[in-house]
């Protein structure tokens, strides 16, 4: 169970920077806060539209999309570290309840949530 605690720790260490750029640039692209739109009164400042061009192409402006960068390489192993990270504090979920019924009710509403939600505005 240590190396269990210590390895999640190191990998959500690691990769929370990263983590908290992904989920900011990906909040305000929902609402299409980095594009230029016709008929809005001003366009979005620079800083946003340059964090989502990282966010959706990881690089800056300028490079073509196809281009390879060594950011993505980063971006993909950001994504192992949060799906392990994940899976490391699920099972620590569980190893220390008390009672398996706790983890099982909140795994069972993070996935039954979103698919209402889906379901109910399709």
């Amino acid at each position: 169970m240590q190396v269990l605690r210590r390895l999640h720790l190191y990998l959500g260490c690691l990769f929370a920077p990263a983590l908290i750029f992904f989920a900011v640039t990906g909040s305000w692209q929902l609402y299409r806060l980095h594009d230029v739109k016709k008929g809005r009164l001003s366009a979005p400042p620079a800083l946003v539209r340059t964090l989502s061009a990282v966010h959706m192409n990881t690089h800056l402006s300028g490079k073509k999309v196809s281009e390879y960068t060594p950011l993505r390489i980063f971006f993909v192993l950001t994504a192992a570290g949060l799906v392990v990270s994940t899976l490391l504090g699920v099972i620590m979920a569980f190893q220390s309840s008390r009672s398996v019924l706790a983890p099982v009710l909140c795994l069972f509403a993070g996935v039954a949530i979103p698919c209402a939600i889906l379901y109910i505005y399709r």
